[in-house]
């Protein structure tokens, strides 16, 4: 008995800031169509992308500096979150309770990064937890601080 499913045709529906245009080539063995963004660009998109939510632009949404850049709400300055910065939020999977601070059971060792500017730096590994705050402490007066400060400033600049 053979099996036969019915190809969808998602022509002219729309998907966040994409317009559906025509079928395109397979991407693998995934169906995929041409489609055409609110900001012009046409790109290529797997049905699976669109119709789940997780592509719902050409890009220009995710793109920094650009009005509607990340989510709403939220001020982006070369892929870094203005908001996020100030906050100093601690994220859910963080076990140390430090942002940029882990325990790397393979080495037996705490490892300080920091991510800035859309880039991952790392920090060093150290033996004791405390030294690993205080890199990670530097790097945010060094990289934060100044940023804010220049931020703060322009926006009272533009008032």
């Amino acid at each position: 008995m053979s099996h036969s499913t019915k190809k969808l045709d998602l022509t002219g529906q729309r998907y966040g800031k994409l317009t559906v245009l025509r079928p395109a080539e397979n991407i693998g063995s995934k169906t995929a169509w041409w489609c055409r963004c609110d900001c012009g660009k046409e790109t290529v998109v797997k049905t699976c992308r669109l119709r789940s939510g997780h592509t719902s632009s050409c890009g220009c949404l995710g793109r920094k500096n650009e009005p509607g850049a990340g989510l709403p709400g939220l001020t982006y300055i070369d892929g870094t979150c203005i908001e996020m910065l100030r906050a100093k939020t601690v994220r859910k999977n963080n076990t140390s309770g430090v942002p940029g601070v882990d325990w790397r059971a393979s080495k037996r060792l705490w490892r300080a990064t920091i991510c800035f500017k859309g880039k991952r730096y790392y920090l060093g590994s150290y033996g004791r937890f405390e030294d690993a705050v205080k890199a990670r402490k530097q790097a945010e007066e060094n990289l934060y601080e100044s940023f804010l400060c220049e931020f703060a400033a322009q926006q009272a600049a533009n008032r």
